[in-house]
């Protein structure tokens, strides 16, 4: 879904939260999603991204706000500069905000976005099969002030 960019500040049903930063909404309670987030925080030296579970009440809004499924967590949200990403056009973008050498990644939109995204979504449909779901990731002390409560 496209929406204008910073869209969701005009909507009541999402809480105000800091945009300032890259915000990576994901789902708090799969294996395979909280590893992700602990590979952006070992790998973005700028501290560029913010996280959010997307369990939380403001995750949830932002699943609303887009149209998605606010229970059935099968896409990452990148809400970059106020605009939100989704599927493979986000992962990409996530993984090449991190810089070189991850900023290669961006060679993936040489595929039709239709493929990039059956690929995404078949892993995203299959990730609690391949690492399963729990409440798994606990930032350290220094890492909590990059997640939106």
């Amino acid at each position: 879904m496209t929406r204008a960019a910073y869209s969701y500040r005009n909507d009541p049903d999402v809480p105000d939260f800091a945009d300032d930063q890259p915000l990576i909404v994901f789902d708090g309670e799969c294996v395979f999603c909280s590893g992700w987030v602990k590979f952006a925080l070992k790998h973005d030296r700028q501290r560029r991204y913010r996280f959010l579970a997307a369990q939380t009440p403001l995750g949830q809004a932002l699943y609303r706000h887009y149209g998605l499924n606010e229970r059935d967590y099968e896409t990452n949200i990148l809400i970059d500069n106020g605009r939100a990403f989704f599927k493979s056009d986000g992962s990409i973008r996530m993984v090449a905000g991190l810089g070189f050498p991850y900023s290669l990644v961006r060679l993936f939109r040489l595929l039709p976005r239709r493929a990039a995204d059956a690929l995404y979504e078949f892993i995203a449909r299959n990730r609690l099969k391949i690492a399963g779901r729990q409440s798994c990731m606990v930032p350290t002390p220094e890492q909590r002030s990059r997640f939106i409560t």
